[in-house]
């Protein structure tokens, strides 16, 4: 079941994985979709920060190229 309008998706965790992850959580006060959606979050911001980087990079490059 899905909440506020986002999709639904699918993974695929085996079984031992899956019951063990949802003891981590529980302990962690969180559940396992907000821990996934956190990481996959976390890690998307880290991605777009490092593009912002290297474009920022090429532009600096290209700049003294140009002088």
């Amino acid at each position: 079941m899905t909440t506020k309008g986002t999709p639904g998706r699918v993974v695929r965790i085996d079984d031992d994985t899956w019951a063990i992850y949802g003891e981590l959580c529980k302990a962690e006060g969180t559940s396992r979709a907000d821990d996934m959606r956190r990481h996959v979050h976390s890690r998307v911001n880290q991605w777009r920060a490092l593009q912002e980087k290297k474009a920022a990079l090429l532009r600096r490059a290209a700049k003294q190229s140009e002088s």
